[in-house]
């Protein structure tokens, strides 16, 4: 096992991966920019660099900066988090060739994944379920493109192989439309992502949003551990997610969940990731995998036992799984609410000074948030300033802990989308569960919607 590992990252996540090491007895190291030299995860660390000025691109993307701190504290190990460098495969790279290991995938393995078109074609290969679409990137023949869209069929969503984050995709309905929304994709995945390749795929009218969390060991072993609903978005960005998906039997989850676990053993994978999907009428369509851990991993920890922290670091560590797939067991329901600094409904960012705060308590409760009274939420980075946990013996009792949660939890200074949530948790349609991952969106534009 490491003895230090060094955290590239920042907010609640550099907490959580602290608070993990801690329990294994590793020390660790935390970067941070200026802006976050006051930041609870620094303060706790056991030992902290500052790599930067606060903007990111001179901080927590800066990849010599954090490759001196790891040889500057003599770390065996860094930890990416989300979100930043994690799904960097030259970052990877770089870290495994100065010496240190990377607590994640493969860098080969990471570029085979983050490029979209390429994903889908290993996932075609291993037996996962994709979208119709084009098989692979879209050629320049404009006849060929229409009669690939005529052969999807309308509507159609055209995707940068490169992109993520919601971005790098547009909807066409007609085909009059098609050819400039082709050039106009192809030419922000040039800008955005330095990579022009676009593909096609049918365009799902009200899907959901589920994925598949899995752990996968250098020794050949993998297991999934269900999967969660993440269909509450708005603009592809997440915001409640709940484990396990409502409605979905344990046949269905099972012979996804089997899948993916087959896909990592083909691929060679390493680490922890999720395949994500959209399920529409019991029918599950690969969309991306993300070769890092997520924002809503504690929802899957909360109905399994297992600490997805831990379990990456033992595996980095080169240690084979402790448990097969038929030593998982699923218990109960989890919710996750992201409570970020941002008016709740223009989503407008509130950065600021909390002046005041309170953390929910009670059975079933839990709160990963680095903040506390009179820290200030800078303006430079993501509002997510914590994630509020209810798990309960079943869904009914986790959304009534969820709200009693909502209720207690104080953050003033600054807005937060506390009233959204509490908002959402009243509605009857996702009391219900189910909801596609339009129905945020609707439900804010109605008159009344919020």
């Amino acid at each position: 096992m490491f003895e230090k590992i060094l955290i590239a990252n920042r907010g609640e996540i550099a907490l959580r991966i602290q608070r993990g090491c801690r329990e294994l007895g590793i020390r660790t190291v935390a970067v941070h920019s200026e802006a976050d030299a006051d930041a609870k995860y620094v303060k706790l660390a056991d030992e902290s660099v500052c790599i930067g000025p606060a903007a990111s691109a001179q901080s927590y993307l800066n990849v010599p900066a954090i490759i001196s701190a790891a040889e500057l504290t003599d770390a065996e190990a860094i930890h990416p988090g989300y979100g930043f460098l994690s799904e960097n495969a030259d970052f990877a790279e770089r870290v495994e060739s100065s010496g240190f290991v990377f607590i994640g995938p493969r860098p080969d393995t990471i570029r085979l994944m983050g490029d979209k078109v390429s994903a889908k074609d290993a996932m075609k290969a291993a037996g996962v379920p994709c979208v119709p679409g084009s098989d692979g990137a879209l050629p320049e023949d404009p006849d060929q493109i229409r009669a690939i869209a005529e052969r999807v069929g309308y509507p159609v969503i055209i995707k940068a192989a490169g992109g993520g984050g919601g971005r790098g995709m547009r909807v066409v309905h007609t085909e009059g439309a098609l050819l400039n929304a082709v050039a106009m994709t192809r030419a922000e995945a040039q800008t955005a992502f330095g990579n022009p390749v676009v593909y096609m795929e049918r365009y799902l009218q009200k899907p959901r949003h589920i994925e598949i969390q899995i752990l996968a060991d250098q020794h050949g072993h993998a297991v999934h551990l269900g999967e969660r609903d993440c269909s509450m978005q708005r603009r592809h960005q997440k915001i409640m997610e709940e484990a396990p998906a409502p409605g979905l039997s344990r046949q269905l989850r099972d012979e996804i969940g089997n899948r993916c676990a087959e896909a990592c053993r083909q691929i060679g994978y390493r680490g922890a990731g999720t395949f994500e999907f959209l399920y529409e009428d019991g029918e599950f369509f690969f969309i991306e995998m993300n070769t890092r851990i997520q924002v809503e991993h504690p929802v899957t920890e909360l109905i399994t036992g297992v600490d997805l922290i831990q379990e990456q670091i033992r595996i980095a560590a080169g240690l084979p799984l402790a448990f097969t797939q038929d030593e998982i067991q699923f218990r109960g329901h989890a919710i996750e609410c992201r409570i970020n600094a941002e008016h709740p409904y223009t989503f407008v960012p509130s950065p600021g000074r909390i002046t005041a705060y309170h953390a929910p308590g009670g059975p079933g409760i839990r709160v990963d948030s680095h903040v506390y009274q009179n820290y200030v939420v800078p303006p430079y980075y993501d509002s997510m300033i914590g994630k509020l946990l209810a798990h309960g013996s079943t869904r009914e009792q986790a959304i009534a802990r969820m709200r009693t949660a909502l209720m207690e939890m104080v953050v003033e200074g600054v807005n937060t989308n506390i009233p959204l949530h509490q908002d959402l948790l009243a509605d009857q349609n996702v009391l219900a569960g189910g909801t596609s991952i339009h129905y945020l969106e609707h439900k804010l534009t109605k008159p009344g919607g919020n």
